[in-house]
């Protein structure tokens, strides 16, 4: 996976302010902004289609340089659109979080078939190129809440099958079944999170997803599904190909 936590850090109001909107003015300006001349708003969106690929491709630590080498333009441009690296990085991962969570409404407002839906998301969002972009939080936030689960269901088991058991004992129970502090899911990734947890459920109460599969499973699956390789329709086969494999993996299987 080429996403890489350690280059993505929170980034302070004041710099997120300066970053733009998408359609071209200043974001934090007030009343005052003005649209971007033309050659300005076209070295923005050659910015970030570039930081898009490199990113895609070398993951977040990848640097800045790259990426205005690939919008052949100079780093300063690209400094003066976003003042830092985390200013960038955010917009980037924001803006492809949002397109994965309109891809699973879609599917899941399309497909009356629970696993065609499934299917359907995780296939749209392999072929975008997306996943690869999502924000390492969501993936940590998806492995936690999966851990936690698994710690709630081993505090239950003793206090169901051990009712007598002595007080110091269940209050130990109780402390290791409580979940350990997060830091704040951006909106758009609480979102995302919610849709595809919907898709989830519909396919596992039809019978026809694993019942250990979570969350943080397809989210992995789709942003690891999609190999960056030189040669476009290589790498559309290799990663339909892939995936084939992978929702094999995830569909659940008629006990004999």
């Amino acid at each position: 996976m080429h996403i890489q936590e350690s280059h993505w850090t929170s980034s302070t109001a004041s710099a997120s302010a300066v970053a733009t909107s998408g359609n071209g003015r200043a974001m934090g300006d007030g009343p005052r902004a003005t649209p971007l001349r033309v050659d300005a708003q076209r070295n923005l969106e050659h910015v970030l289609r570039a930081a898009r690929e490199v990113f895609g491709e070398l993951g977040y630590g990848a640097p800045m340089e790259d990426v205005a080498r690939r919008a052949r333009v100079g780093v300063g441009t690209v400094y003066r659109r976003f003042p830092s690296k985390d200013v960038l990085v955010r917009r980037i991962a924001e803006e492809e979080t949002s397109r994965l969570t309109d891809q699973a409404r879609s599917a899941l407002g399309q497909e009356d078939e629970p696993w065609s839906a499934l299917s359907r998301f995780l296939r749209t969002s392999v072929a975008s190129g997306a996943g690869r972009l999502l924000p390492p939080q969501v993936l940590r936030v998806g492995v936690a809440d999966e851990v936690a689960e698994a710690r709630d269901d081993e505090a239950r088991v003793p206090q169901q099958r051990q009712a007598a058991v002595a007080a110091p004992e269940l209050r130990l129970v109780e402390q290791r079944s409580a979940p350990a502090l997060e830091p704040a899911v951006e909106p758009g990734a609480v979102a995302l999170l919610d849709v595809v947890g919907r898709l989830v459920e519909r396919a596992r109460a039809a019978g026809e997803l694993r019942p250990d599969v979570t969350v943080a499973d397809v989210l992995l699956v789709i942003a690891t599904a999609a190999p960056s390789l030189p040669d476009p329709a290589q790498q559309a086969a290799a990663s339909s190909r892939l995936l084939d494999i992978l929702l094999e993996g995830l569909r659940s299987r008629p006990t004999v």
